[in-house]
């Protein structure tokens, strides 16, 4: 589960997730609510979410493996 800086499980409205895109491809982004990130299956990159801001910097771009990208997150999760 992803905590915010203040404890409480980090999460996206579903309506600000269909507004995002990726910043490289401006491709959709899939919401990981086990690691608290916004993925980009494209550009195979999981962009941070900080206390419900998505940062969007491919610099603050953590890199995903293969796998990561051919497994989609599970729907739903604790809580």
């Amino acid at each position: 589960m992803a905590d915010g800086r203040d404890g409480k499980k980090t999460s996206v409205d579903p309506k600000l997730l269909e507004l995002l895109a990726c910043p490289l491809t401006k491709g959709p982004l899939a919401w990981n609510p086990e690691r608290g990130e916004l993925v980009s299956r494209v550009a195979k990159l999981a962009y941070p979410v900080r206390d419900g801001i998505p940062i969007m910097l491919p610099s603050e771009a953590r890199t995903i493996s293969a796998e990561d990208v051919l497994s989609p997150p599970k729907p739903g999760g604790p809580g």
